[in-house]
This record gives structure tokens, sequence and C-alpha cells, in this order.
């Protein structure tokens, strides 16, 4: 037998709508926890009787919830309403630097020589005060590079001196040392050769006295 469906209208019987709000709180609760665990989800549902009586449930912490809930909805209004003044005033500052890119480049365009016609004779005598002003300071500045640019040469030029006498001084030194060795290697040999010869060709003292008596007579 179809079960008779019943037509959603407001009960007017207080007992059977107090009935039948507690069948229906319970059942909606078990639903969401279900929902929860099936899909992973946070739920949370506030209920508000006709009395008054607060019922809830909420699959974690209900105030983390509604936290989500209230920064959630506050990004929404803000992409739904209108520019802010903030973003007005962005857009405004966005159109002013862009009128000055737009001049600034005309400038730089005439400085070039470039877009002169129309410029009346005032309008070209301030630009060439302004180009003369400019070549001025070019110059200035160029030649306070090539003065820095001297004044390192000479710096390196006079380091480079003293490497040089350094080097020089070293060289001496060194060459003094080999004279030095040298010498003292010759003195060194002539004494060594001079002992020799002494030693080689003096007459011993006692072959002299032997030879000397062989050579006497014997007399009684």
């Amino acid at each position: 037998m179809a079960r008779e469906k019943i037509r959603i209208k407001k009960i007017d019987n207080i007992t059977a709508r107090q009935v039948t709000f507690s069948k229906r709180r319970r059942g909606i609760f078990k639903k969401a926890d279900e929902l929860s665990v099936l899909c992973d989800a946070d739920v949370a549902l506030i209920i508000f009787s006709a009395t008054g009586k607060l019922f809830e449930f909420s699959s974690s912490r209900m105030r983390d919830i509604l936290g989500r809930y209230s920064l959630h909805a506050s990004n929404i209004n803000k992409l739904m309403d209108p520019p802010s003044t903030h973003l007005q005033l962005e857009n405004c500052n966005l159109s002013r630097l862009s009128k000055e890119v737009e001049d600034k480049t005309k400038q730089l365009r005439k400085l070039r020589g470039e877009d002169l016609d129309g410029l009346n004779f005032e309008e070209l005598q301030r630009l060439e005060k302004l180009l003369e002003s400019g070549l001025s300071r070019v110059s200035e500045k160029k030649g306070e590079c090539v003065m820095s640019q001297i004044s390192s040469l000479e710096k390196r030029g006079s380091e480079l001196v003293d490497e040089n006498k350094r080097l020089r001084d070293k060289l001496e030194t060194l060459e003094r040392a080999k004279l030095i060795t040298f010498k003292e290697a010759l003195e060194t040999e002539s004494v060594t050769t001079n002992v020799s010869s002494y030693d080689s060709g003096a007459p011993l003292e006692d072959d002299s006295d032997t030879s000397l008596k062989l050579g006497l007579p014997y007399w009684e």
C-alpha cells in the first residue's frame, strides 16, 4: 500500500505541531551527521522553535564554522559591491600618472628635436635654454669624470713606480748575495790550493839528516 503523501503546510494543532517539530528536528540532525561523516564536510545547523528555543548541531566547533561562513560572506559582499572609495582613488591616481607619463614623453621628444611643429617662438626659446642648461651640466659632469680618471691613472702610475723600485731593490740584493757567495767560494778554493802545494813540495827534516849520515865515512 502506497504511503500517503503529506501536504506541506503549517500544522494548526499546537500539540501535533510540537510532536512533528521534535521528530523532524531529530531526523534532520541525524541526516546532517550522516552527511558530515560520509562526505567529510563541515555541517552546522541552527534551529529556533516557535517558542524561541535554540537547537543546534555542528560536526566540529560551531564557532569555527560560523567564522568561516562570516569570512566567506564578507568576500562575496566585496565582490558584489560597487567600486569603493579606495578603488576610485586608485583609478584617479592611475589616470593622473598616465597623464604625467604622456606629458614627459612629449617633452622628451621635443628635447630630441622631434615634434617641434606648432611651437611658437617663445616655446622654442624656452626649449633652447633648457637644452643649453642641460648641455652645460653634461659638460660639467664629463669634466668631473675625466678628472676622476686622470686621478685614478696617476695613482696607478705611482703604485707601478713603487712596485718597480721594490723589485729593483730586491734584484740588487739578490745580485749582491750571489757575488758575495761567489767570492767566498773563490777564497775557499785558493786556500785549499795553497795548502796542497805546500804539503807536496816541502822536504822532510828527518829524511835530510839520514842522507847526511849515510854519506859520511866511518872513522875509528
